[in-house]
């Protein structure tokens, strides 16, 4: 880039910092005017899961329209320890208007018998909209009910390809806010970061302001910890798997890892081995974890922990979670692998 850039094209140092300082700032205006006229005189709500490019994205509505626009967290069960809480905590720095929907019970029943990896993410995007409509039709009008608030999306571009391919790639997976949507959906989507991949994502949340736990958070999924769970998701194995993801998280920020990473998680295997506990026969579930560095979301990279940090998670997972005996380390790179294990 920096050949074609410098060499072919004749830019100085200078430039190329301007051009990204230019980009910045003429996207931002360009997305909060586009924001204003689309949502006029109406509402718009935010689907916040407390990431980097839905908090964005609300960022550049709240920017355009301001009290106009309502925040909603679902907090579908399928979060890691304490998060709701967290996501709570943390976006009353901004100021953004924020309402918290408890919906664990929808998204379980949704889930119970489902093992494909395709059809938890469909179920979880029927549920979602679900949920997300709902809430829509009590801000709605009493005497027009068709008149429903806008939905505002933080779907970046990689989530549009993988969801949908293009003519240079096939579908890999479907996210569940692109290729999980129902053919009858109500709301009006608007979708500000669709053409932006995650860099550029974090660059935009710095010069709106989002704090720094927000524009450094590691990428979690959509469909939370059910994609993070091998087989059926249970509220039991939510519970095991958060113990150990809490662990992962722990021992990985102790280390001054946590920033250097993309992503390092947990995975429920949902494959059963033979240990020893004392003198006793056990019989185990297996904790798999994942360690990644990526630029750009498309591509990544199998972290080389220390060894240190390998053990100490390994030990403290097979001594504090009960019902687990083995702990691996997933060394895959993407591709072949994708970051996540569904």
């Amino acid at each position: 880039m920096e050949n074609f850039l410098v060499k072919i094209c004749g830019l100085t140092v200078g430039d190329k910092n301007l051009h990204l300082h230019n980009f910045v700032t003429e996207f931002i205006a360009a997305k909060t005017l586009e924001i204003k006229n689309i949502v006029g005189n109406k509402r718009a709500i935010c689907a916040l899961s407390g990431g980097v490019d839905s908090a964005t994205a609300a960022a550049l509505a709240y920017k355009a329209i301001g009290n106009k626009l309502i925040c909603i967290h679902v907090d579908t069960g399928l979060m890691r320890q304490e998060e709701t809480k967290q996501i709570i905590k943390t976006f009353k720095k901004p100021g953004l208007p924020l309402v918290v929907v408890k919906a664990e019970k929808e998204f379980l029943k949704s889930l119970k018998g489902v093992i494909d990896p395709e059809k938890k993410r469909m179920a979880i995007g029927k549920t979602f909209i679900n949920v997300l409509q709902g809430e829509a039709l009590q801000m709605a009008p009493e005497k027009d009910k068709q008149a429903l608030p806008y939905l505002l999306q933080g779907t970046i571009y990689p989530d549009v390809i993988e969801s949908q391919g293009s003519s240079y790639s096939h579908k890999i997976k479907s996210h569940h806010n692109v290729a999980g949507l129902p053919k009858n959906l109500q709301l009006k989507i608007i979708e500000p970061l669709r053409e932006l991949y995650k860099d550029q994502v974090r660059e935009l949340a710095v010069n709106l302001g989002l704090p720094a736990e927000i524009v450094k958070r590691q990428i979690f999924p959509g469909p939370g910890l059910a994609v993070r769970i091998i087989g059926e998701v249970t509220k039991e194995k939510l519970e095991l798997l958060r113990q150990a993801d809490k662990i992962v998280d722990e021992e990985i920020r102790l280390f001054g890892l946590y920033e250097k990473l993309w992503m390092s998680f947990a995975i429920l295997t949902g494959v059963k081995t033979t240990g020893v506990a004392g003198d006793e026969r056990t019989y185990g579930e297996t904790i798999a974890v994942r360690a990644i560095t990526s630029v750009d979301t498309m591509t990544a990279d199998w972290a080389k922990l220390p060894y240190e940090v390998l053990a100490r998670i390994s030990s403290r997972i097979t001594t504090e979670v009960r019902g687990v005996n083995r702990v691996v380390y997933d060394i895959t790179t993407k591709p072949p692998a994708t970051m996540e294990w569904e």
